[in-house]
């Protein structure tokens, strides 16, 4: 075998050299472009999205305050010294003007009105006998068996006889009267809600024994600010949750004519229907309804609290979220209006629900609903800048 000539050796390295430069030409500028291309930023979090929706809200106002008995009447004792016999109602009964609501021990009362009973006979019969007297004076005074100084004392004693028998009779009303308040009485209709009779203890004048709700009428005092004392007018409906959760109906009945000079708040009287559900005493939390406006509204969730601040996020180009600031109004069910801040949100705009308590200002992020994200990410054309080169004339 023929060993290669000095020629063809320097052929094939000449060959070999040019072949390594093409690759690593090749390979180099692969590298290079590798090396051009950004790399995608890593997905923090998926997340769900949602649309702001515009919809008809009421208006209200907002306010607290306590339930309380439209008028509570005071039962007590007109007699004292007397034993409390008997007590028919507790508290919680329902009761009638004029029932009996209890009854004291009558018989030293029931002795003294017999005895002014016999007075009155007592009187009637002076009476009738000073009348027989005068009538016979008068007959004879011009005879002049009797002086005019006698007919005048059967004149007087007739008219004394007739004051005795007066004040016998008023005395006998007296007795009759302290006889009827032996029996403790309801003076209107409602319901009992204070108990302290007690059978068999003796009562002082003037004590306290029953309270009662009138006509079984309960209202809301509402504590309302000066400044939105105006907005309220009698008539309007208001929504009351009491402290057990419970929704109530009520109507304003009247406007306190005054404000405290210390909070700078008057009180609204709010008519609540029969009690049920509220109980005086109660706290509530009532809305004044005011009209309705259009309200730009949210899902809750998609509202995120920091520092003391309310903020959402968008979702823009390339996937990354944009933190706005907002300030809220009202809230309905789970949605919540966005009061100010709405200028730069609009219902086309898509903005993260589910996650967001997460996310920071420019987070990437994976939509876990794609199909529903139907916002078109196109970049901005720009219109094309006018040229001053010289139009080129043909």
């Amino acid at each position: 075998m023929k060993k290669p000539s000095f020629k063809q050796i320097a052929i094939v390295a000449v060959i070999v050299v040019i072949g390594s430069g093409a690759f690593w030409g090749i390979t180099g500028n692969h590298a290079k472009s590798v090396d051009k291309e950004p790399a995608k930023p890593k997905a923090s979090l998926t997340v769900t999205t949602t649309k702001a929706q515009s919809v008809d809200w009421p208006l209200s106002l907002s306010a607290n305050g306590s339930i309380a008995a439209w008028q509570e009447a005071v039962v007590g004792s007109e007699l004292g010294g007397l034993l409390l016999a008997e007590v028919r109602v507790n508290v919680g009964d329902i009761v009638k003007r004029g029932q009996v609501l209890a009854r004291f021990t009558n018989e030293s009362v029931a002795a003294q009105v017999a005895q002014q009973k016999a007075a009155v006979e007592e009187a009637r019969a002076a009476l009738s006998e000073a009348d027989a007297n005068a009538e016979r004076a008068r007959t004879l005074v011009n005879s002049g068996a009797l002086s005019g100084q006698q007919t005048t004392q059967y004149e007087v004693a007739e008219r004394s006889a007739k004051a005795r028998l007066l004040s016998a009779q008023a005395s006998l009303e007296m007795q009759q009267i302290r006889l009827r308040q032996t029996q403790v009485i309801a003076p209107d209709d409602g319901v009992i809600s204070s108990r302290t009779a007690t059978v068999g203890a003796v009562a002082s004048q003037g004590q306290e024994l029953f309270k009662l709700i009138r006509q079984n009428r309960l209202e809301w005092r509402a504590e309302v600010n000066a400044t939105d004392l105006l907005q309220i007018k009698v008539g309007q409906a208001v929504k009351l949750r009491v402290t057990n959760g419970v929704m109530v109906d009520g109507k304003v009945r009247m406007i306190a004519p005054t404000v405290d000079p210390l909070t700078r708040n008057a009180l609204v009287y709010v008519d609540l229907p029969a009690p049920g559900n509220a109980h005086a005493g109660m706290f509530g939390t009532g809305q004044f309804l005011l009209g309705h406006a259009e309200a730009l509204t949210l899902p809750q969730s998609s509202v995120v609290m920091r520092d003391g601040f309310s903020y959402v996020y968008q979702l823009g180009k390339d996937d990354k979220v944009i933190q706005t600031k907002v300030t809220l109004g009202r809230r309905v069910g789970e949605r919540i209006e966005v009061a100010s801040g709405a200028d730069g949100i609009t219902p086309a705009m898509i903005l993260i629900e589910k996650g967001a308590g997460f996310l920071a200002d420019g987070d990437t992020v994976r939509v876990s609903n794609p199909a529903e994200v139907t916002q078109i990410r196109k970049p901005a054309v720009k219109p094309a800048a006018a040229s001053n080169a010289p139009l080129a004339l043909k």
